[in-house]
């Protein structure tokens, strides 16, 4: 398989250039610096100059609160950048794989959000995500694969490496009591993502996180205990905290459609399990997928 990475140089490009590399495809892997997300030709031209059989967009712009004030980027890189991905897949016959946020839900809900689910974004971010998904889907072959609350990689610092450094340290770490999520391990994502190009599954839309439901209190308390450390947390609530963006409160995602296609993923406390042993284990060990 001859692969084009966008955003390769993130937490997730980055996991799964090496996964690529590790089992032998091809790989071209694409930063900024070789290509502008902004500029669609440019975009499309790279991209079908690499002639691949699957395209990844790992690409993102992830600053919520700055897109409220300034639009313009986040829809350029989240919504008109898999628009031209789109594009240049149907033209090559390639699989587009593109991956969206819990941030297109209102975040009301009560139970973890399936694929069906109507969208209602309330944010510029969530809506500039939606419209990706939505432009990533006009791909004849495509999967949009969901994720959130992204940990792990071997580059980009997340919210759980925060914590997991804040609780080593013996510092405290400030927690949302009633955000109620279901995090991403970027090993198990890349991991899914491989099994449904292979399987040659069904194309569509699957939401890819880990199993279970947690608030960011529950989580750094697992932390904590995996760690043999104590909890020093601060608690919030999110209401209490000012921010220019509106985020979800209940964003938990269901990952049944996923596992019937075959990838199943594993529970959000083994991955932290293996994450937190593979920060032990220190640089140069081989990653733990589940």
């Amino acid at each position: 398989m001859r692969a084009v990475i966008l955003g390769a140089a993130g937490q997730l490009g980055g996991a799964t250039v090496a996964r690529l590399i590790e089992a032998g495809h091809e790989v071209v892997a694409l930063t900024r610096r070789e290509v502008d997300l902004a500029d669609a030709p440019a975009l499309v031209e790279a991209v079908v100059a690499a002639k691949p059989d699957v395209i990844v967009n790992c690409a993102a712009y992830n600053q919520v609160d700055q897109a409220e004030d300034d639009p313009v980027p986040a829809l350029q890189v989240n919504a008109l950048a898999p628009r031209a991905l789109a594009h240049a897949a149907a033209r090559l016959g390639a699989t587009l794989v593109h991956y969206g946020t819990d941030f297109v839900f209102d975040g009301t809900a009560s139970a973890p959000y399936v694929e069906t689910d109507a969208p209602a974004p309330q944010s510029v971010y969530g809506s500039s995500k939606l419209l990706g998904d939505w432009f990533a889907a006009q791909a004849p072959a495509h999967y949009v694969l969901r994720v959130e609350s992204l940990f792990g990689g071997p580059r980009v610092r997340s919210s759980v490496d925060k914590i997991i450094g804040a609780l080593q340290r013996g510092e405290e770490a400030t927690v949302f009591t009633d955000r109620v999520v279901s995090p991403s391990y970027v090993e198990d994502v890349v991991t899914a993502t491989l099994g449904l190009l292979a399987a040659r599954a069904p194309y569509g839309l699957y939401h890819c996180v880990n199993a279970g439901v947690t608030t960011w209190q529950a989580l750094a308390e697992e932390i904590a205990r995996r760690l043999g450390v104590a909890a020093r947390l601060v608690p919030v609530r999110l209401a209490d905290v000012p921010m220019k963006a509106r985020r979800p409160q209940y964003c938990a995602l269901s990952n049944e459609k996923l596992a019937r296609a075959g990838s199943p993923m594993p529970s959000w406390q083994d991955a932290i399990g293996r994450y937190l042993s593979l920060l032990r284990a220190g640089p140069g060990v081989t990653s733990q997928a589940g």
